[in-house]
């Protein structure tokens, strides 16, 4: 049989997602907006979702092992959900960081310390971040489940090579755990207030009237891109998926 005979258009599949802003503004919310979601809690952030519309979650975290205990229980055992919602990684990097550090017979004083030092810790976290992006991986595959991974919101500066440095938002992550929700997924939406800045010179503020909006198209001021085309901000909508107008998965 030629090799040829293979090829042929993708199919619409299952999407791994990333939603990331500063805290209060929904990203839970919107995350559970996905169809029949189950939530893994590392932190409670369900709260502020109405009762009515309340996805089903796993006990809080406690440690690594029951995160991957869950995990497997999704990938093994039979269920009809469809969208499994991780809230968030920023307090999974809390987790596996203090993991870490418990593990070593030395008793390090922090991660830096941690598996003789020399970067080999961080090494560690990031090799436990990659394992649950690996997880995603496989329930899309062979459950066809989305993935949202939630995050928090930092600033941090970038020093281009051929301009000026500039500040952007990013993931509340060191920089080795990044890659795992940012390289290998399919959209990261930076979520904000839509804001509007009033008066002159020195005493310009800025203003809202609540209006949220989702940037997944790559822009310097955040990190964010997606695989659908979006270029212009999508606004968010109380109960409504952003993203199910743009994804064919999703509809």
């Amino acid at each position: 049989m030629s090799i040829l005979s293979t090829v042929g258009k993708p199919a619409d599949r299952s999407v791994i997602v990333t939603i990331c802003g500063d805290s209060g503004l929904g990203k839970t919310t919107l995350a559970c907006s996905f169809p029949k979601p189950i939530v893994i809690r590392a932190e409670d952030g369900l709260q502020a979702i109405p009762v009515d519309r309340c996805p089903d979650a796993f006990p809080v975290l406690t440690g690594p092992d029951m995160l991957w205990d869950q995990l497997k229980a999704l990938i093994h055992e039979e269920h009809e959900y469809e969208t499994l919602v991780i809230d968030s990684v920023t307090a999974l990097e809390r987790m596996f960081t203090q993991s870490v550090v418990d593990s070593d017979p030395k008793k390090p004083k922090g991660i830096q310390q941690a598996l003789g030092g020399y970067g080999a810790g961080r090494d560690a976290v990031a090799a436990m971040h990659a394992r649950l992006r690996k997880a995603a991986g496989i329930l899309a595959e062979k459950r066809g489940m989305h993935t949202v991974f939630v995050a928090h919101a930092d600033t941090s500066r970038i020093e281009p090579p051929d301009d000026d440095a500039y500040m952007r938002y990013t993931l509340r992550l060191h920089e080795k755990s990044m890659p795992a929700y940012v390289d290998d997924v399919d959209v990261v939406g930076f979520l904000k207030l839509e804001t509007f800045t009033t008066g002159d010179g020195e005493r310009k503020k800025a203003i809202s009237d609540g209006t949220r909006v989702l940037i997944t198209h790559a822009t310097a001021a955040n990190v964010s891109k997606n695989r659908f085309g979006i270029v212009e901000p999508i606004t968010v909508e109380a109960g409504v998926n952003p993203l199910a107008s743009y994804i064919g998965a999703l509809k």
